[in-house]
């Protein structure tokens, strides 16, 4: 059994994939080796553009017409998987061998219930009848923690929630029992609670299926959670290749160094801390550099990397690294280079009668929904209700919550793209409660916002000059041979420079495309930008860039800031007091570092819980939340988040409104329980002392 279990299920040995295009194969894929045994999961991370999917797509051979493998194999228990038909590989697919993508529509047939694209699997590969497919179908989904899984049958794809789509397309990989199972980040686009909730759900499957599974991801505390090993991948090339602990705690090559160095750490501040982005970004897999490929961007290059490319040799016990002098690399302590400052200026201290700049007290924000019943009363979804905060000048708040928690709607309501249904909007003095297009010029220049999907707002007829131009003439009033002047100002301290002013926006990365937005933003010198998941979609390094440019912005300029996120440990990071949002309230306010310890609100607790952090040594609580956040509808009474809570303490959360309890400091919990019981909860991290690479 021993020997069994030590034999590798998937063994790829120098992989080369290439694409076919007008000026000639590209190469996308070079000299990856790997292997993942039973019961072992292989954690594949690096930026956009690396290979990671490519090489995914490889083993499965989905490369499209024009992709193909031109060296290497791919052995799948002991079998050969290059050179075999077409209906060879598609029996392999879907019983053998699973796939989980990002999104899961993506393997979802909106015109079929789930109950009948599940059962096809089990009809076609194993040859059940309907009936007993549909029954081992329901028990899959109880597997997967999937509520009334016997109604869920009976569903489309979209009556399902992300997080339950996803766990769908679980169940359907492992109705099979495969021995490989990839999963393509398949976490991404979900909310941190849903996501840990679907990392455990992979950890637990492991275990009671014993399957290899090759994790895919760009997020390094996913990887860090998941994986028993890691493979670093840089434009095309395995780089480094080791166990969790050694990849995270020691790690050899200078761009897996890089990476770390981007990601913010949960005690880190902005005060304090620094973010180093990777300068340059990852080269053409058509315009490679001669040597290492990684050189151009290298803090350690010397002048024999841009001439000799190295080979991925063991550099350590079970440590793999793709760099001529690995071992000094992970020996030398790093340093930041001249140009890069060590520490910004502090945040502006606002005194104790300073008035805030945006002050909003009870906003609600709601949306009328007609009835079904003949002649019904319309029905109103409360996406804001109730909510009161204040930011003064200069400093920055930050808003968290689950997708469908108001952050979204409660900034365009600010901004005056929603309606205000009631409450009391006033910034700078002036009375903002009203439509985008009755507020004054002077309003409508200091209050900007920047997007998460910066696509959604450039006109991809314009070029980046002309869109950053208009508010400068709109709002600044800079006259015309001035102008081209001041955008190529904005777009070096947006470190793009003049050679951006003539591209058009599909010739730019989501890096730059969100660095543009940010330029357009700040144009007119607004008093305060409103940041609505401005880095979610970002590579780490990306969006350690675009952190640093906007808190240079904010030192520079004094821009007050509001930030919605997703990401705990960036909002910490960046913001100096933080809202906590729970179905249209706010549950917890005050000071970022207070947040973030000891008392919390049990909703702010499970948060924190489910926050995967890039080190494995962290040590966390695990507290789930079950069940969905009930719907704006007909949002439960008393406490809002009683019908989730592991603390709930008993009819007095679901008949009253829970208390506002002051924890000092501006620090404020709303909650029926008391704040000496809350203060008696443990910490939910335990992050160990660190010291620099």
């Amino acid at each position: 059994m021993q020997q069994a279990r030590s034999a590798p299920i998937l063994k790829v040995h120098d992989l080369a994939i290439a694409y076919e295009t007008r000026k000639g194969d590209v190469t996308a894929v070079r000299n990856v080796s790997f292997e993942i045994r039973r019961g072992e999961t292989l954690g594949i991370v690096g930026e956009s553009g690396c290979g990671k999917s490519t090489v995914a797509f490889g083993i499965v051979n989905f490369l499209g017409r024009n992709g193909r493998i031109t060296n290497g194999r791919i052995l799948f228990q002991g079998q050969d998987l290059v050179g075999r038909s077409e209906e060879e590989l598609r029996r392999l697919r879907g019983d053998r061998i699973a796939m989980v993508y990002q999104d899961p529509m993506q393997a979802l047939n909106p015109s079929l219930r789930i109950g009948e694209q599940l059962s096809e699997v089990l009809v076609v590969h194993r040859g059940m009848k309907r009936k007993e497919a549909e029954e081992r179908c329901i028990q899959m989904l109880q597997r997967v923690y999937m509520p009334d899984p016997a109604s869920v049958m009976r569903r489309y794809p979209h009556q399902l929630s992300g997080g339950q789509q996803q766990r769908v397309v679980i169940a359907m990989a492992l109705l099979n029992d495969p021995a490989l199972l990839i999963m393509d980040e398949p976490t991404t686009a979900l909310d941190v609670t849903v996501e840990a909730a679907v990392l455990d759900l992979v950890e637990e499957l492991q275990k009671d299926f014993d399957t290899a599974i090759m994790y895919i991801s760009h997020n390094l505390g996913v990887i860090a959670r998941v994986s028993d090993t890691v493979g670093v991948m840089y434009a095309g090339e395995l780089v480094e290749r080791a166990s969790v602990e050694k990849v995270f705690l020691r790690p050899h090559h200078p761009y897996t160094q890089g990476l770390m160095r981007c990601v913010p750490r949960l005690g880190m501040d902005k005060a304090s801390s620094y973010l180093y982005p990777i300068k340059g970004r990852v080269p053409p897999p058509d315009n490679l550099p001669p040597g290492c490929v990684f050189e151009p961007r290298c803090p350690y290059a010397r002048p024999e990397c841009s001439m000799t490319r190295p080979e991925l040799r063991e550099v350590a016990s079970g440590h793999w690294a793709r760099c001529l002098f690995a071992e000094e690399v992970a020996q030398s302590v790093w340093a930041p280079s001249d140009e890069v400052p060590t520490r910004l200026p502090a945040t502006h201290v606002a005194a104790a009668d300073e008035k805030p700049l945006l002050r909003v007290r009870d906003a609600r924000t709601y949306y009328e929904v007609p009835s079904r019943q003949l002649m019904g009363r319309k029905q109103l979804v409360k996406a804001v209700d109730g909510v009161s905060v204040e930011v003064k000048r200069g400093q920055t708040l930050g808003i968290v919550g689950e997708s469908g928690c108001g952050k979204t709607t409660l900034v365009k309501t600010i901004v005056g793209m929603e309606k205000a249904t009631g409450g009391e909007f006033e910034f700078m003095g002036v009375d903002i409660s009203v439509p985008v297009s009755k507020r004054s010029l002077e309003v409508i220049r200091n209050l900007q916002m920047v997007f998460q999907n910066p696509d959604s707002t450039l006109n991809p007829s314009f070029s980046v000059g002309q869109q950053i131009a208009w508010p400068l003439r709109r709002f600044r009033k800079v006259p015309r041979n001035q102008v081209r002047g001041e955008v190529v100002r904005l777009l070096e301290m947006m470190k793009l420079g003049e050679r951006y002013y003539d591209r058009l926006p599909r010739q730019l990365s989501g890096g730059e495309k969100q660095r543009v937005g940010i330029a357009r933003a700040i144009a007119g010198l607004p008093a305060m930008v409103l940041c609505d998941e401005p880095v979610s979609a970002l590579d780490v390094s990306v969006q350690a860039a675009v952190l640093n440019l906007l808190l240079e912005i904010q030192a520079e300029l004094g821009t007050t800031m509001v930030f919605i996120a997703h990401d705990l440990s960036v909002v910490r990071f960046f913001c100096d007091y933080i809202a906590v949002m729970y179905l249209g309230h706010v549950v917890e306010s005050g000071p970022a570092e207070a947040i973030y310890a000891p008392p919390y609100h049990p909703y702010t607790e499970a948060l924190l819980s489910a926050v995967p952090f890039p080190d494995p040594t962290v040590q966390q609580k695990s507290i789930r939340l079950s069940g969905s956040v009930p719907s704006a509808l007909n949002p439960p009474s008393g406490c809002r988040f009683h019908t989730r809570c592991p603390r709930k303490l008993g009819e007095i959360c679901e008949r009253e409104i829970p208390p506002w309890q002051d924890a000092g400091n501006g620090h404020r919990i709303f909650c029926h329980i008391p704040l000496e019981e809350l203060r008696k909860v443990e910490a939910v991290v335990t992050v160990p002392k660190k010291t620099d690479n």
